[in-house]
């Protein structure tokens, strides 16, 4: 009697993609994210908001797997604001980068998640924070998620030290838009957030409005 045997894809791993950017200005951050979520071939959200908001001036940017990435912005919001609670003041961004890494170690064996983690506190003003396995490193810009891997060259050749807050959004926008365009697990709408002393300022970009380049 011959065995039966599974389909192979039920054994497959499910591959997810998406694309996300931070970038530090002087005075502040920009963060955005395009807004596919996507389960191999199968797309299963077309507009979910990837930026989420762990204080009032700190935010995270979602890759990896949806359910893991938003129960660790939940964990770390939670984390936060009794942070917050005991100091009597906002918490330092750094703070929050360092909850994320905490976890995201703890669980590497479980968890499938990397978050940018970016915002402003008064001591050291916009930064941007990377976070994965374990890894903790402030860069004045960085990008992640499956989109990535398409627009290294772009974001390397058009980043410069000294954007102000106008070029860093347009920037940002770029990529993402290019991003979009080249793989096919990043699409939707562009989100973005800026966040300074000031404000934190949400604002969608719709796929209609978004640049378009030479090959497009």
């Amino acid at each position: 009697m011959l065995e039966e045997t599974e389909p192979e894809w039920l054994s497959e791993e499910v591959k997810t993609g998406t694309t996300i950017i931070g970038i530090e200005y002087d005075g502040g951050v920009v963060l955005g994210s395009d807004s596919r979520v996507s389960a191999g071939a199968t797309v299963v959200n077309r507009v979910m908001n990837k930026l989420s908001p762990l204080h009032d001036k700190i935010y995270c940017a979602l890759s990896g797997s949806a359910a893991d990435a938003q129960t660790i912005a939940e964990i770390v919001n939670y984390q936060l604001d009794v942070h917050s609670m005991e100091i009597g003041e906002d918490p330092q961004v750094r703070s929050a980068a360092t909850l994320v890494k905490n976890i995201s170690y703890k669980y590497k064996e479980e968890l499938s998640a990397h978050l940018i983690v970016a915002g402003w506190d008064r001591r050291d003003g916009g930064q941007v924070f990377a976070t994965l396995n374990g890894l903790l490193t402030r860069q004045p810009f960085a990008v992640g998620g499956s989109g990535s891997s398409y627009i290294y060259g772009f974001v390397d050749a058009e980043y410069h030290r000294g954007m102000n807050k106008e070029e860093c959004q347009q920037f940002v926008v770029n990529t993402l838009s290019l991003a979009m365009n080249r793989d096919g697990s990043s699409g939707g709408v562009a989100y973005i957030v800026t966040i300074d002393e000031h404000s934190t300022e949400e604002k969608v970009v719709l796929g209609n409005d978004l640049p378009t380049f030479f090959d497009q």
